[in-house]
């Protein structure tokens, strides 16, 4: 694979990633099958277990962020956190915006804390590590600095876990796809 391919395949999931986090705290406002006054919309992820709607796009972006590493490296995924933060005072309101930026800044340095050392020998194990240990940072981070309760946890942690586990396929054909093609992480 070309250093180009590499370049474009990591501006498009950089790009993703972006968006996860406006799309995240837009949605909790937003999108739910029902929603608390003065609170998050929320969507079920298990039987009787219900979580803030945003968990739907926070999970997906852990396992992007873990992705522009490995095609851009470290700091383009950093940037990608901030430029998400910035996008996310355009489309929701200001605590939720505070809450999740943190949330998302200390969740995504833990998340590349267990990622870093462990992606060019195990991706696939990198990934399902560092996002378990990314999604319970963020969601209790995320929930107090929001809602100041942590009622909903158990919740986000399932929601978001959800999405980690659907997107292991994809993680697996890529890291298959890397080796045929001898491509080296960035």
């Amino acid at each position: 694979m070309t250093l180009g391919r590499r370049r474009v395949e990591g501006g498009l999931a950089f790009a993703a990633f972006t968006l996860t986090i406006p799309l995240a705290n837009w949605m909790i406002g937003h999108v739910g099958t029902s929603c608390v006054p003065a609170g998050p919309c929320l969507v079920p992820v298990a039987p009787g277990l219900m979580a803030p709607s945003g968990v739907i796009m926070a999970g997906l972006a852990l396992v992007l962020r873990d992705l522009v590493q490995r095609r851009l490296g470290f700091w383009p995924s950093v940037a990608a956190v901030g430029l998400g933060a910035v996008v996310s005072w355009a489309v929701a309101p200001p605590a939720i915006v505070f809450a999740s930026t943190a949330a998302f800044l200390l969740s995504e340095l833990a998340d590349l804390l267990v990622y870093t050392p462990l992606q060019r020998r195990r991706f696939v194990l990198a990934v399902m590590l560092s996002s378990l240990v990314g999604l319970v940072v963020d969601s209790s981070v995320f929930l107090q600095l929001a809602f100041g309760s942590q009622d909903y946890l158990p919740g986000q942690v399932v929601g978001k876990m959800w999405m980690v586990l659907l997107a292991i396929p994809a993680v697996l054909w890529l890291r298959r796809r890397d080796e045929r093609l001898g491509l080296q992480p960035a």
